[in-house]
């Protein structure tokens, strides 16, 4: 039996990860991502998918994050009808972010026809929330730990990640008709000493690794970060503006919530309204409460004043009217709204509304890829592009180290060591290019590992003769 990777994203880019093995005739997608950022990415999701959607047996997902779950809906939509592989957690909140982005795709459109700045004359979505609900049925939910038969010769198994609820590292199993080999798939992995989630389990033995590399070459070392989280709002407080934090719903915004309830409690910042201003955000908290078992807080929930997505100055906005009234706030107050890195969603109308405004600040708590608007405002652009125009750059803006849900270096290199044999090869993805790079150089030197950073639509034949 022969058995080959092609990387159909996540290759020298934090986005779109996307792994089609195929062994024997069966093909497996290990993740399925909607690739974001720079437009040369972006592109790529309107291309044709690299093989028949049709031809794909099943999926496989690490985690729901946009850029490994958001393609999903296409896949269906062009003919994929297999079974969806993902953990309880992480199947409820592939259903809320993929509504999310269905909408977000058709509001996207329908302002681009109004505002006629598209060079299509009728702009169309990559999808719909129609579209996105046709993933759900599809959906199958496996238990952490739980070993299941995908086909006759290809088992699969899920394992805590950490970096967000339900995230997972995958072992697959192909067996052959001499011999048995694992593949292990990191996904993203998380922090060791995360304050709500557990950290990322250690796995014995792969004969092919692929392993993230978000931060392959940065060290976060600041171990109290929210110290920097506090002076931010402080110095914001003092000059009267108002704190916005641009923060992605699925895990930022809860770790923030944590802090700022810490904060407010300890009294290293002012008792004022905490504003969260995502309708995801919102439904993604409540999931908290319901996979008590996968993270730290469950203790806390039972504790009166203890609960830090209960806390008394916290406001829920869930309407888009509630929303509009926050631009009225001229200061003294706390705005969280989504996505991370100010690609879309509710944050930009704030940005709109407050990057003119010296006295306010926007606080980014989290990596901003190549290409975002998260990282061209953080590189020190003096206007940014939105609904057509070009908005000047006043308002302070903050990048609080050591709020990544990513592991850095050193804990990549901590995992790496867990394994009690090397790998035959390690594939490392999900990083951009130099982040490979140095993680790769590390992990040949110190550990003698054969590692490869792959290309875009890059083939590899793992096994010959399994």
């Amino acid at each position: 039996m022969q058995v080959k990777i092609k990387f159909l994203g996540g290759a020298k880019t934090v986005t779109g990860s996307r792994y089609l093995i195929t062994a024997e005739n069966t093909k497996i997608l290990v993740d399925c991502g909607l690739f974001q950022g720079l437009k040369d990415y972006r592109s790529r999701n309107w291309e044709p998918f690299p093989i028949s959607p049709s031809e794909i047996h099943a999926v496989v997902l690490t985690h729901a994050h946009i850029d490994h779950s958001g393609y999903l809906p296409k896949l269906v939509k062009e003919g994929f009808k297999g079974k969806i592989y993902c953990t309880q957690a992480t199947a409820e909140l592939v259903k809320i972010l993929l509504l999310d982005s269905g909408k977000l795709q058709e509001e996207e459109a329908q302002y681009a026809a109004k505002k006629g700045y598209s060079k299509h004359e009728k702009p169309l979505p990559l999808y719909t929330k129609e579209d996105a609900e046709k993933v759900f049925p599809l959906l199958h939910e496996v238990d952490f730990e739980e070993e299941i038969q995908l086909k006759d010769h290809i088992k699969i198994s899920f394992y805590n990640a950490g970096h967000i609820l339900g995230a997972a590292i995958v072992k697959m199993k192909i067996k052959g008709e001499n011999q048995e080999k694992k593949l292990v798939f990191s996904g993203d992995l998380g922090r060791y000493h995360d304050p709500i989630l557990n950290p990322p389990k250690r796995l014995p033995f792969a004969d092919i690794l692929l392993m993230e590399s978000t931060y392959g070459n940065r060290k976060q070392t600041h171990h109290k970060p929210e110290e920097d989280l506090a002076r931010a709002i402080r110095e914001t407080y003092r000059n009267g503006g108002v704190s916005v934090i641009p923060a992605f719903a699925v895990g930022r915004t809860q770790l923030i919530l944590y802090y700022l309830h810490l904060l407010q409690q300890q009294g290293k910042i002012p008792n004022i309204p905490i504003y969260v201003d995502s309708p995801m955000a919102i439904d993604v908290t409540r999931l908290y409460k319901r996979f008590n078992q996968f993270h730290k807080l469950g203790p806390v929930f039972e504790d009166e004043g203890g609960n830090p997505f209960l806390n008394k100055n916290l406001h829920y906005y869930q309407s888009q009217e509630a929303s509009i009234s926050l631009n009225a706030i001229r200061g003294d107050a706390i705005i969280l709204s989504a996505s991370g890195m100010a690609t879309g969603g509710r944050i930009l109308h704030h940005l709109y509304n407050r990057l003119p405004n010296e006295q306010d600040s926007f606080i980014f708590v989290g990596y901003q890829a190549e290409g975002t608007r998260g990282r061209r405002i953080l590189d020190g652009e003096k206007t940014s592009r939105m609904y057509g125009i070009e908005v000047p750059i006043k308002a302070k803006t903050y990048y609080i180290e050591g709020l990544s849900a990513h592991a850095d270096q050193e804990e990549l290199m901590e995992w790496a060591e867990g394994f009690a044999t090397k790998p035959k090869m390690t594939f490392l993805v999900h990083g951009e290019k130099e982040a490979s790079e140095a993680l790769s150089k590390r992990l040949k030197e110190e550990l003698d590992w054969n590692v490869i950073v792959p290309e875009y639509l890059e083939n590899f034949i793992l096994f010959d003769g399994l």
